[in-house]
């Protein structure tokens, strides 16, 4: 590795961890609205702490230290993290603990994933929500995004429209990694595969001066817990919050929901574009601590 690749992956590899923090923090902040003893907080008040993170942040760091230790997606490497590191206790959906206990126990990954849910795969929310590293790993390259962004997908998403919300988000990412100009929308729209994700896009296109409880409206909250449901708003927040971390994540509580997952996602792009000095440190503070096995996992 010469000196310019060595920067450049080192710079990836910034731009990988910054947007991992805002995913975490995202997660964490969503998830805390969820609690009973914070059902009165509204999203402008800021939750006690600690902050737990939840499945979208453990799977998050499955696929950060993928890339770490391959500098790209190893299908069967990350499939084999997503069912080892599972903690139940992280709130995993009831599809992705059949399929991870599935694949824990010894049966292949592709054919677990090929026979969920009735043979037709899942097109739920969980590919889009731990993608926002990737792309952000691939700032600037919006194609190799997507590619990579498909392949992590396929692991537990064999539904195109699953697939599709996984795309849409690491291109989303990838651009405001580079700080470009280019409309994050549209560029998803480029390269994202499938129908009703795609819809919803294009949608969103149109809400430019909408609430964020508009927008929801429009375009679904997340609490189907679908891709269609959960990524073109979280698109749309992201667009219009693209250097503001908390007004973005605050909007994701706002529109309720499954929150936590709207929120790690806004929360994975905008710090792809602000670094982590966009974060506010009480926030990152507040936040428990990324397990160990992440830091402790090699580098390529």
């Amino acid at each position: 590795m010469n000196d310019d690749q060595r920067g450049l992956s080192e710079r990836a590899a910034v731009l990988m961890h910054d947007s991992l923090a805002g995913l975490s923090v995202g997660d964490a902040f969503g998830d805390q609205f969820f609690l009973h003893a914070n059902r009165h907080l509204t999203a402008a008040d800021l939750p006690s702490p600690p902050w737990e993170w939840s499945d979208d942040t453990e799977m998050a760091c499955s696929v950060v230290a993928c890339l770490r230790r391959h500098g790209r997606i190893d299908q069967d490497a990350l499939a084999a993290s997503f069912a080892a590191r599972m903690d139940v206790g992280r709130r995993y959906g009831a599809g992705a603990l059949e399929l991870l206990e599935r694949v824990r126990d010894g049966h292949p990954w592709r054919t677990a994933t090929a026979e969920s849910f009735g043979g037709n795969g899942s097109f739920g929310n969980g590919a889009a929500m731990r993608v926002a590293p990737l792309g952000a790993f691939y700032g600037g390259d919006p194609a190799r995004a997507a590619a990579e962004a498909a392949l992590q997908a396929e692991i537990t998403h064999a539904h195109t429209e699953g697939v599709a919300g996984a795309v849409a988000v690491a291109v989303a990412a990838s651009l405001a990694a580079s700080g470009t100009a280019e409309d994050l929308i549209e560029a998803a729209l480029d390269h994202a595969p499938g129908t009703y994700v795609r819809r919803g896009l294009q949608r969103a296109r149109s809400l430019e001066k909408a609430t964020a409880e508009q927008a929801a409206q429009a375009l679904g909250n997340g609490s189907r817990i679908t891709a269609q449901d959960t990524v073109p708003f979280a698109l749309w927040a992201s667009t219009r919050h693209l250097d503001d971390y908390p007004a973005g994540v605050r909007a994701c509580v706002r529109a309720g929901g499954d929150m936590d997952t709207t929120a790690a996602i806004v929360g994975g792009i905008i710090a792809a574009n602000t670094g982590i000095d966009g974060i506010p440190s009480a926030w990152l503070e507040n936040r428990e601590p990324l397990p160990g096995w992440l830091e402790n996992s090699p580098q390529a």
